[in-house]
Protein backbone atom coordinates (compact mmCIF):
# COMPACT_ATOMS: atom_id res chain seq x y z
CA UNK A 1 0.00 0.00 0.00
CA UNK A 2 1.37 3.37 -0.96
CA UNK A 3 2.31 5.72 1.87
CA UNK A 4 0.94 9.24 1.50
CA UNK A 5 2.48 12.22 3.24
CA UNK A 6 2.01 14.62 4.89
CA UNK A 7 0.79 13.18 8.16
CA UNK A 8 -1.87 14.57 10.47
CA UNK A 9 0.46 17.20 11.89
CA UNK A 10 0.43 18.88 8.48
CA UNK A 11 -3.33 19.40 8.37
CA UNK A 12 -3.04 23.16 8.76
CA UNK A 13 -5.93 25.57 8.12
CA UNK A 14 -6.66 25.68 4.40
CA UNK A 15 -5.87 28.98 2.70
CA UNK A 16 -6.28 27.72 -0.88
CA UNK A 17 -7.33 24.69 -2.89
CA UNK A 18 -4.21 22.93 -1.73
CA UNK A 19 -5.55 20.11 0.42
CA UNK A 20 -2.53 19.89 2.70
CA UNK A 21 -0.04 22.60 3.47
CA UNK A 22 2.44 23.64 6.11
CA UNK A 23 2.72 27.05 7.69
CA UNK A 24 6.16 28.70 7.53
CA UNK A 25 6.49 28.03 11.26
CA UNK A 26 5.78 24.31 10.82
CA UNK A 27 8.22 23.97 7.95
CA UNK A 28 10.84 25.84 9.95
CA UNK A 29 10.35 23.43 12.88
CA UNK A 30 10.53 20.43 10.56
CA UNK A 31 13.85 21.65 9.12
CA UNK A 32 15.14 23.25 12.33
CA UNK A 33 18.65 21.80 11.94
CA UNK A 34 19.24 24.01 8.91
CA UNK A 35 20.83 27.30 9.98
CA UNK A 36 20.59 28.97 6.57
CA UNK A 37 18.22 31.78 5.73
CA UNK A 38 14.74 30.81 4.57
CA UNK A 39 12.24 31.54 1.87
CA UNK A 40 9.01 33.25 3.01
CA UNK A 41 7.24 29.88 3.18
CA UNK A 42 9.87 28.57 5.65
CA UNK A 43 11.81 26.46 3.16
CA UNK A 44 15.58 26.37 3.89
CA UNK A 45 17.67 28.35 1.40
CA UNK A 46 21.04 26.66 1.02
CA UNK A 47 23.33 29.43 -0.32
CA UNK A 48 23.96 29.57 -4.06
CA UNK A 49 27.71 29.56 -3.37
CA UNK A 50 27.50 26.10 -1.77
CA UNK A 51 25.42 24.79 -4.68
CA UNK A 52 27.98 26.18 -7.12
CA UNK A 53 30.75 24.36 -5.23
CA UNK A 54 28.81 21.09 -5.46
CA UNK A 55 28.49 21.60 -9.22
CA UNK A 56 32.20 22.16 -9.74
CA UNK A 57 33.36 19.26 -7.57
CA UNK A 58 34.02 15.82 -8.98
CA UNK A 59 31.68 14.41 -6.34
CA UNK A 60 29.45 11.37 -6.83
CA UNK A 61 26.33 10.04 -5.13
CA UNK A 62 28.50 7.34 -3.55
CA UNK A 63 30.35 10.09 -1.67
CA UNK A 64 27.08 11.58 -0.44
CA UNK A 65 25.72 8.24 0.76
CA UNK A 66 28.61 7.77 3.18
CA UNK A 67 28.24 11.25 4.68
CA UNK A 68 24.44 11.00 4.98
CA UNK A 69 24.51 7.56 6.59
CA UNK A 70 27.12 8.70 9.10
CA UNK A 71 24.68 11.46 10.08
CA UNK A 72 21.80 8.98 10.48
CA UNK A 73 20.09 9.49 7.09
CA UNK A 74 20.05 6.01 5.58
CA UNK A 75 17.20 6.36 3.05
CA UNK A 76 18.06 9.31 0.81
CA UNK A 77 19.00 7.37 -2.35
CA UNK A 78 16.41 6.72 -5.06
CA UNK A 79 17.76 4.71 -7.96
CA UNK A 80 14.84 2.69 -9.23
CA UNK A 81 13.72 2.68 -12.87
CA UNK A 82 14.36 6.29 -13.78
CA UNK A 83 14.68 7.59 -17.30
CA UNK A 84 17.24 10.39 -17.42
CA UNK A 85 17.26 13.29 -19.84
CA UNK A 86 20.70 14.76 -20.61
CA UNK A 87 22.43 12.29 -18.29
CA UNK A 88 25.87 13.85 -18.75
CA UNK A 89 24.72 16.87 -16.70
CA UNK A 90 24.31 16.72 -12.93
CA UNK A 91 21.05 17.97 -11.45
CA UNK A 92 21.69 20.05 -8.32
CA UNK A 93 19.32 22.43 -6.53
CA UNK A 94 16.82 23.03 -3.72
CA UNK A 95 13.72 20.82 -3.68
CA UNK A 96 10.28 22.30 -4.26
CA UNK A 97 7.92 19.40 -3.61
CA UNK A 98 4.60 18.76 -5.34
CA UNK A 99 2.12 16.03 -4.46
CA UNK A 100 -0.69 14.65 -6.62
CA UNK A 101 -3.25 11.99 -5.76
CA UNK A 102 -5.67 10.04 -7.94
CA UNK A 103 -8.88 11.99 -8.48
CA UNK A 104 -12.19 11.00 -6.92
CA UNK A 105 -15.49 12.92 -7.18
CA UNK A 106 -15.85 14.10 -3.58
CA UNK A 107 -12.24 15.27 -3.42
CA UNK A 108 -12.55 17.14 -6.72
CA UNK A 109 -15.79 18.80 -5.61
CA UNK A 110 -14.09 19.97 -2.44
CA UNK A 111 -11.15 21.38 -4.38
CA UNK A 112 -13.44 23.03 -6.92
CA UNK A 113 -15.14 24.97 -4.12
CA UNK A 114 -11.82 26.59 -3.26
CA UNK A 115 -10.47 27.09 -6.78
CA UNK A 116 -8.60 24.03 -7.97
CA UNK A 117 -4.83 24.26 -8.41
CA UNK A 118 -2.92 23.03 -11.46
CA UNK A 119 0.66 22.02 -12.16
CA UNK A 120 1.39 25.65 -13.02
CA UNK A 121 0.43 26.64 -9.48
CA UNK A 122 3.61 24.91 -8.36
CA UNK A 123 5.75 26.03 -11.30
CA UNK A 124 4.95 29.68 -10.66
CA UNK A 125 6.56 29.38 -7.19
CA UNK A 126 9.95 28.33 -8.56
CA UNK A 127 13.06 30.40 -7.92
CA UNK A 128 16.59 30.21 -9.39
CA UNK A 129 18.41 27.05 -8.24
CA UNK A 130 15.14 25.28 -7.31
CA UNK A 131 14.38 21.75 -8.51
CA UNK A 132 10.71 20.79 -8.76
CA UNK A 133 10.22 17.27 -7.32
CA UNK A 134 6.85 15.77 -8.24
CA UNK A 135 5.02 12.82 -6.69
CA UNK A 136 2.70 11.67 -9.48
CA UNK A 137 2.65 8.12 -8.04
CA UNK A 138 4.34 6.72 -11.17
CA UNK A 139 1.39 7.56 -13.41
CA UNK A 140 1.99 7.01 -17.13
CA UNK A 141 -1.12 7.72 -19.24
CA UNK A 142 -2.55 11.14 -18.36
CA UNK A 143 0.31 11.53 -15.91
CA UNK A 144 2.29 14.12 -17.89
CA UNK A 145 3.51 16.89 -15.59
CA UNK A 146 5.08 18.99 -18.36
CA UNK A 147 5.62 19.09 -22.09
CA UNK A 148 8.24 21.15 -23.85
CA UNK A 149 6.77 24.62 -23.19
CA UNK A 150 6.41 24.31 -19.41
CA UNK A 151 9.72 22.45 -19.23
CA UNK A 152 11.31 25.41 -20.97
CA UNK A 153 9.76 27.68 -18.34
CA UNK A 154 11.26 25.51 -15.58
CA UNK A 155 14.68 25.57 -17.26
CA UNK A 156 14.71 29.34 -17.75
CA UNK A 157 13.35 30.05 -14.25
CA UNK A 158 15.53 27.70 -12.21
CA UNK A 159 18.57 26.91 -14.34
CA UNK A 160 18.39 23.35 -12.96
CA UNK A 161 15.83 20.72 -13.96
CA UNK A 162 13.18 18.46 -12.46
CA UNK A 163 12.35 15.08 -10.95
CA UNK A 164 8.96 13.68 -11.98
CA UNK A 165 7.54 10.42 -10.64
CA UNK A 166 5.22 10.39 -13.61
CA UNK A 167 5.41 11.31 -17.29
CA UNK A 168 6.83 13.97 -19.61
CA UNK A 169 6.42 14.43 -23.35
CA UNK A 170 8.02 16.25 -26.31
CA UNK A 171 11.31 14.99 -24.93
CA UNK A 172 13.25 15.71 -28.12
CA UNK A 173 12.43 19.42 -27.73
CA UNK A 174 13.24 19.44 -24.01
CA UNK A 175 16.53 17.65 -24.59
CA UNK A 176 17.71 20.47 -26.88
CA UNK A 177 17.66 22.93 -23.97
CA UNK A 178 20.30 20.88 -22.14
CA UNK A 179 18.10 20.58 -19.05
CA UNK A 180 18.62 17.41 -16.98
CA UNK A 181 15.48 15.64 -15.81
CA UNK A 182 14.50 12.40 -14.10
CA UNK A 183 11.15 10.91 -15.10
CA UNK A 184 9.41 7.52 -15.13
CA UNK A 185 7.64 7.54 -18.52
CA UNK A 186 7.01 9.46 -21.69
CA UNK A 187 3.40 9.48 -22.85
CA UNK A 188 1.62 11.85 -25.29
CA UNK A 189 -1.41 12.73 -23.14
CA UNK A 190 -2.09 15.73 -20.95
CA UNK A 191 -2.41 15.63 -17.17
CA UNK A 192 -5.84 14.47 -16.01
CA UNK A 193 -7.53 12.22 -13.48
CA UNK A 194 -5.40 13.61 -10.65
CA UNK A 195 -5.67 16.21 -7.91
CA UNK A 196 -2.86 18.50 -6.81
CA UNK A 197 -3.02 18.03 -3.04
CA UNK A 198 0.16 19.61 -1.69
CA UNK A 199 3.02 21.98 -2.48
CA UNK A 200 6.17 22.18 -0.34
CA UNK A 201 5.18 19.39 2.00
CA UNK A 202 6.98 16.08 2.68
CA UNK A 203 6.37 13.68 -0.20
CA UNK A 204 7.26 10.09 -0.98
CA UNK A 205 9.40 9.40 -4.02
CA UNK A 206 10.12 5.70 -4.42
CA UNK A 207 11.89 4.68 -1.21
CA UNK A 208 12.67 8.24 -0.09
CA UNK A 209 10.84 10.89 1.89
CA UNK A 210 11.68 14.26 0.33
CA UNK A 211 11.48 17.37 2.52
CA UNK A 212 11.14 20.86 0.98
CA UNK A 213 14.58 22.45 0.85
CA UNK A 214 16.47 19.16 0.55
CA UNK A 215 19.30 19.41 -1.94
CA UNK A 216 18.58 17.33 -5.02
CA UNK A 217 21.67 15.65 -6.47
CA UNK A 218 21.08 13.67 -9.64
CA UNK A 219 23.74 11.98 -11.73
CA UNK A 220 23.67 9.61 -14.69
CA UNK A 221 21.15 7.11 -13.34
CA UNK A 222 20.05 7.93 -9.77
CA UNK A 223 18.96 10.81 -7.57
CA UNK A 224 19.88 11.63 -3.97
CA UNK A 225 18.21 14.00 -1.51
CA UNK A 226 20.63 15.63 0.92
CA UNK A 227 19.26 17.37 4.05
CA UNK A 228 20.32 21.03 3.96
CA UNK A 229 22.27 20.87 7.22
CA UNK A 230 24.63 18.31 5.65
CA UNK A 231 25.57 20.32 2.57
CA UNK A 232 28.34 22.41 4.11
CA UNK A 233 29.98 19.47 5.93
CA UNK A 234 29.86 17.46 2.69
CA UNK A 235 31.47 20.27 0.70
CA UNK A 236 34.21 20.82 3.32
CA UNK A 237 34.93 17.11 3.63
CA UNK A 238 35.09 16.55 -0.09
CA UNK A 239 37.37 19.54 -0.62
CA UNK A 240 39.89 17.79 1.64
CA UNK A 241 39.29 14.48 -0.13
CA UNK A 242 39.84 16.07 -3.56
CA UNK A 243 43.12 17.59 -2.37
CA UNK A 244 44.31 14.21 -1.05
CA UNK A 245 43.43 12.51 -4.33
CA UNK A 246 45.26 15.25 -6.24
CA UNK A 247 48.37 14.79 -4.09
CA UNK A 248 48.25 11.00 -4.53
CA UNK A 249 48.12 11.34 -8.32
CA UNK A 250 51.02 13.79 -8.30
CA UNK A 251 53.11 11.31 -6.32
CA UNK A 252 52.18 8.52 -8.75
CA UNK A 253 53.23 10.81 -11.61
CA UNK A 254 56.71 10.98 -10.08
CA UNK A 255 57.02 7.20 -10.63
CA UNK A 256 59.13 6.91 -7.44
CA UNK A 257 56.65 5.10 -5.17
CA UNK A 258 54.67 1.88 -5.13
CA UNK A 259 50.92 2.24 -4.68
CA UNK A 260 51.08 0.77 -1.17
CA UNK A 261 53.47 3.55 -0.13
CA UNK A 262 51.10 6.32 -1.18
CA UNK A 263 47.51 5.11 -1.46
CA UNK A 264 45.51 5.18 1.76
CA UNK A 265 47.61 6.69 4.52
CA UNK A 266 51.33 6.77 3.69
CA UNK A 267 53.58 4.85 6.05
CA UNK A 268 56.43 7.36 5.84
CA UNK A 269 55.82 10.21 8.36
CA UNK A 270 57.52 12.66 5.99
CA UNK A 271 55.02 11.77 3.25
CA UNK A 272 52.14 12.07 5.71
CA UNK A 273 53.25 15.58 6.59
CA UNK A 274 53.72 16.48 2.92
CA UNK A 275 50.19 15.27 2.15
CA UNK A 276 48.65 17.12 5.10
CA UNK A 277 50.44 20.33 4.19
CA UNK A 278 49.24 20.00 0.60
CA UNK A 279 45.62 19.53 1.74
CA UNK A 280 45.79 22.54 4.08
CA UNK A 281 47.26 24.73 1.35
CA UNK A 282 44.53 23.71 -1.12
CA UNK A 283 41.79 24.39 1.43
CA UNK A 284 43.26 27.80 2.12
CA UNK A 285 43.30 28.57 -1.59
CA UNK A 286 39.60 27.68 -1.88
CA UNK A 287 38.70 29.99 1.02
CA UNK A 288 40.44 32.87 -0.71
CA UNK A 289 38.68 32.33 -4.03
Amino acid sequence: MRLYLPLLLLLAPLASAQLWKMTPEELTRLTAKSTFERFPDGRPKVPDALLDKLRTMDIAIEDLIVQARNAGFANQYEGGNWKVLNPSKKLIGRAVTVQFMPARPDLMEFLDLRGRLRNQSALDLLQPNDVVVVDLFGKKENGTFVGDKLAYYVWKTTGTGMVVDGSMFYLSNIEKTGMPAFYRHTYPTSLSGVALTGINIPIQLGDVTVIPGDIVFGDRDAVFFLPPQLVEPVVNSFEATEARYEWIKKKFDERKYKSSEIYGRPRDPALVKEMEDYVKAKQQQRKQQ
